[in-house]
């Protein structure tokens, strides 16, 4: 696949590109969040990490694209 501005062939086999099996993997270890403890703001372990986990995600994805840019 060609870019059209800069005419070289498009390469999408960066080794940063492996940093996106972190957001998939990470939420599937469930031993991370199978508590109830410790709470923040009153809300279990699970609710905040999982927002933590979309930090992660949003965090490892900007790093990929400016990396391969």
């Amino acid at each position: 696949m060609t870019t059209p501005e800069s005419g070289q062939d498009r390469t999408d086999r960066s080794p940063w590109n492996w940093l996106l099996f972190v957001p998939i993997v990470l939420p599937l270890l469930t031993f991370l969040f199978n508590a109830d403890e410790p709470r923040l703001a009153g809300f279990p372990l699970f609710y905040w990490l999982q927002l933590a986990f979309i930090v992660v995600g949003v965090a490892c994805t900007t790093i990929v694209y400016r990396m391969t840019k």
